[in-house]
């Protein structure tokens, strides 16, 4: 235990390694909605988010757990469903006039052609303006799962499944 008093404890959510408060003021002063993408070992769940001195409002909110609803029966972890995920929050953000924003990953790591940007692209293809460059973004051929039914025969259908849940979801617009 420290016994001078220029010893500080750090927040707790810092000291467990769940927020870099630096990063997230950051994307705070921007004054944009925030695309929150967090994913899981079976889900993805994604969020635009508006800051407020109450504490932070959702605006609007996908999980891949919806995907079932629009006829997709595949794995809900992967990068289609990601991209799906991302597409619908998009839809439902862009109801609720939500025009641009940024990408909050987190304490994610940021990789080239990962679900996280998978989710982002999907968003984009909403119509949400957010900032980012074209080549951290992955192949069309990733997101529309021919990497995946190229490897598993049950998952040959993935591609047409996939454009039958895109549709439903712009649909629902």
């Amino acid at each position: 235990m420290a016994k001078n008093k220029s010893y500080v404890v750090q927040y707790r959510r810092k000291r467990e390694g769940k927020t870099d408060y630096k990063k997230r003021l950051n994307l705070l002063k921007s004054g944009k909605t925030r695309l929150v993408v967090r994913p899981s070992n079976k889900h993805m769940f994604v969020q635009l988010v508006d800051y407020t001195e109450e504490g932070d409002r959702v605006v609007s909110c996908a999980s891949s757990k919806e995907l079932s609803g629009f006829g997709w029966t595949h794995s809900t972890s992967n990068t289609p469903a990601a991209y799906l995920t991302g597409l619908l929050c998009g839809v439902k953000g862009k109801g609720k006039k939500v025009s641009e924003a940024v990408l909050d990953n987190g304490l994610l790591t940021a990789i080239k052609g990962s679900r996280l940007f998978a989710a982002l692209k999907g968003c984009l293809d909403a119509g949400v303006v957010i900032p980012v460059g074209t080549e951290i973004l992955p192949d069309e051929s990733r997101i529309q799962g021919q990497h995946i039914a190229s490897h598993v025969e049950r998952s040959k259908s993935i591609a047409s499944d996939f454009t039958k849940v895109k549709e439903a979801i712009l649909k629902s617009k």
